[in-house]
């Protein structure tokens, strides 16, 4: 390990390539950027057995430290999983570049033409826990809306970080760009995110992406702005008017499809009214499926649940573990996720058109679903390519993070010898 002295000069070097890379690549072409994308996609693929075999080094030394079941899912990569990132990557590529697009123009009755224009943040720094993908996307990102990114993984994912991060600097370096311009900290050393935290000379903006223990870490000591990605306190509500089929796989396919991702449903809210039918054809077939229920006392009747706790609401478990409640009315299942969620993914499930407008209007979370799975909470899914997370703040970005997030603006303002009388 190395000392805080040697830590804070690693730091402030990589700082300061960053910020020298970032005015080169915040005016770089397009084509380059989305040539260096396609050239590191093509490595993904042709380094596989190398990915791979760093990500089993990984596993190994995540069991050996303790972590779940559900962690290692997250951690694990084989081909099908490389082949999603190089495709994430192409998709990345191939979008329209977010830097210097016209966001609005205007002329003024004095002479000038104004236009808001779309510009890098400037230096980004992105520290996350166990999944090497988000190597592959906050790099993938942050190069294609013109930023520099310092890129600061978990300890857990650190070799397969860095076999991933190797194939974005040689895209880089193929395509002619700085290849300072997407780095990563050569550390496992905790020393190295405090110092990112108090960067302000060179980093503009951090995003944690990660638990809530990370996240708070970040929201306290952070001197540089910050978007949080807080935890998915995920809910989904069956209201009285759902459509049995409906409510079946929706429940089954956000709880069980992946249960590591922050997508994945944790509570699940049930209308009195139906709590004795869809409710317990819901439950049942969760529990079918090997999903540990932690039941509210009506719902307990049902063989096989286990009682909640107070502990139960408001837990992002990442596992096959789910909370349900019953509540009386849509008013309720509101006032539940107001209180115990975390403004990430909240759904309903329901025929009646008034009552799903009501919940899209009065649940205040970054994203609010009618009848849709919550794995699908996904910049990916929403046509981004990739995502570098989940804002659940209210300032800037929110939701998912893509290339188009990771920008700010500026005005660019024409006119002709014109003067202010």
């Amino acid at each position: 390990m190395k000392d805080q002295a040697d830590i804070s000069e690693i730091m402030e070097d990589i700082g300061r390539r960053a910020r020298a890379a970032s005015r080169e690549i915040a005016i770089a072409p397009p084509e380059a950027k989305s040539a260096a994308l396609t050239h590191a996609a093509d490595l993904l693929i042709e380094r596989t057995p190398e990915i791979i075999a760093a990500n089993a080094d990984d596993l190994s030394f995540g069991r050996d430290n303790g972590l779940s079941g559900a962690m290692l899912d997250r951690l694990m990569l084989d081909e099908a999983r490389i082949f999603a990132i190089a495709e994430a990557l192409r998709a990345i590529a191939a979008q329209p570049d977010p830097v210097g697009a016209v966001m609005d123009a205007w002329d003024r009755p004095s002479g000038l033409h104004i236009e808001r224009v779309r510009t890098p943040l400037g230096v980004i720094g992105v520290i996350y826990e166990s999944r090497p993908n988000v190597t592959a996307d906050a790099g993938a990102l942050c190069l294609k809306s013109g930023n520099a990114v310092i890129l600061r993984g978990g300890s857990e994912s650190f070799h397969s970080s860095g076999a991933i991060h190797a194939c974005l600097v040689e895209g880089l370096t193929r395509a002619g760009l700085p290849v300072d311009a997407i780095q990563r900290v050569p550390t496992r050393d905790r020393a190295a995110v405090s110092e990112m935290l108090t960067m302000t000379d060179h980093i503009d903006v951090i995003v944690p992406r990660g638990g809530k223990g990370l996240v708070g870490l970040v929201q306290r000591e952070a001197r540089v702005p910050v978007f949080a990605h807080l935890e998915g306190i995920v809910h989904i509500y069956i209201d009285k008017d759902a459509d049995p089929e409906v409510a079946l796989k929706v429940v089954l396919n956000a709880k069980t499809r992946r249960t590591g991702i922050c997508g994945a449903a944790e509570c699940l809210l049930i209308h009195q009214d139906v709590a004795n039918t869809i409710g317990q054809g819901v439950i049942r077939a969760l529990l079918e499926k090997g999903v540990e229920v932690q039941a509210d006392e009506m719902l307990g009747a049902i063989e096989g649940t286990v009682p909640a706790s107070e502990e139960s609401w408001g837990k992002e478990f990442l596992d096959m573990i789910i909370a349900a409640r019953v509540v009386p009315d849509l008013d309720a299942a509101m006032g539940h996720i107001a209180r115990y969620g975390s403004d990430h993914t909240d759904c309903i499930v329901t025929a009646n058109p008034e009552t799903a407008e009501r919940f899209l209007t009065e649940v205040d979370s970054a994203i609010v679903m009618v009848n849709v799975s919550t794995q699908f909470a996904d910049g990916g899914e929403f046509g981004m390519g990739a995502e570098i997370g989940i804002a659940t703040g209210r300032l800037h970005a929110r939701g998912p993070v893509g290339a188009e997030q990771l920008t700010s603006f500026k005005y660019r303002v024409r006119g002709s010898g014109t003067v202010r009388t």
